[in-house]
């Protein structure tokens, strides 16, 4: 199955790259694409409880899906997910 969320957060090439290396490593998931002028996260995953997992990380990273509350804490995470992706591109 395949589904793109809009997430929240998400600003540059460093939130792209942790988000795309971070899903990678997800064994249930086989394709991640990060668009970053609609915001979104396209992902291609086995079973309806892996999109739970899904989110669940994307919210852990500071990416909630639009809809979600978008905490203080999500916007921090979000700023260090980004700090560390552009230090590892």
């Amino acid at each position: 199955m395949t589904t793109t969320l809009s997430v929240q957060n998400l600003k540059c090439g460093g939130c792209a790259h942790t988000i795309t290396q971070q899903l990678r490593a997800m064994e249930a998931l086989q394709n991640v694409i990060v668009d970053l002028q609609q915001g979104t996260v396209s992902v291609t995953y086995q079973n309806e409880s892996d999109l739970e997992n899904i989110t669940q990380k994307l919210k852990k990273m500071g990416y909630p899906v639009r809809g979600e509350a978008n905490t203080l804490s999500d916007q921090a995470h979000s700023l260090v997910s980004c700090v560390m992706g552009k230090l590892a591109r």
